[in-house]
């Protein structure tokens, strides 16, 4: 029976507070790693978790507070060996909005879900060439290669940009032993998805996969302790769909 392990290695979590992020922090903790996780406006308890786990908050908005989120936890832990970009978000925002008002929407995505991402990213790799290596973890979308509705324009752009930026850090860091990957999950039962739900109905969501019920948090966090552990390390640069076959390319 394989058994993850990750007992002795420490780990940085970002949108941990809920949703697919707070079920990674979990996985990961539960299979012994030392885990921070972050959050931004909705606090966090660490004894609602298993194993060791400290919160952490920071605006990744922030470019500034996005680096020093890496370099507090890698500071108070002593070392970072993992780190899991999934903190993101989407907005409904339509073309028809006034211009302000859609390009702040973009810029803020863009801020989130992959400025953020490729800062905590660079950080990563030259925290962990100096450690013999480390594994980074990053959550886009199937939106990413199958594209979005027009009103999540930035959103998918965002995920496409996290894809590139992850492949990149595979072609050019692995003989510094540093391996990077993606998860893209299709529509999961979030908070973040319920937005959705909302305005355009339960039934577009679950017609448009094969499977029976939608994707749960749960469903992911397994696939991302099984690449933290080094088990996969040849699948390096590699995306992992996790989607309910809504998307398959």
């Amino acid at each position: 029976m394989l058994t993850i392990d990750l007992r002795g290695r420490n780990a940085l979590v970002t949108g941990a507070s809920r949703g697919i992020g707070r079920a990674i922090a979990a996985q990961l903790a539960e299979a012994g790693a030392r885990v921070a996780a972050h959050y931004s406006t909705h606090a966090i308890a660490p004894a609602d978790f298993p194993g060791q786990v400290q919160a952490f908050q920071a605006d990744l908005a922030s470019p500034g507070q996005a680096r020093d989120l890496f370099r507090r936890v890698a500071r108070e832990f002593s070392g970072l060996d993992i780190l899991v970009n999934n903190a993101g978000f989407a907005l409904d925002s339509p073309l028809e909005l006034d211009d302000d008002r859609w390009l702040a929407d973009w810029q803020g995505i863009m801020a989130v879900n992959l400025t953020a991402c490729g800062i905590l990213c660079r950080e990563a790799v030259r925290h962990f060439q100096g450690r013999g290596g480390g594994r980074i973890i990053n959550i886009a979308s199937r939106a990413a290669f199958r594209g979005d509705v027009p009103a999540y324009l930035a959103y998918a752009a965002s995920k496409g940009g996290v894809v590139s930026l992850t492949r990149s850090l595979a072609r050019g860091f692995g003989k510094d032993n540093i391996q990077a990957f993606v998860i893209a999950p299709g529509f999961t039962r979030t908070q973040m998805a319920q937005q959705f739900i909302d305005l355009h109905g339960e039934d577009l969501v679950l017609k448009d996969i094969a499977l029976e019920r939608l994707t749960e948090p749960g469903d992911i966090a397994p696939t991302v302790a099984f690449l933290a552990s080094g088990l996969a390390d040849h699948a390096t640069g590699s995306t992992i769909d996790i989607n309910a076959a809504s998307y398959v390319h």
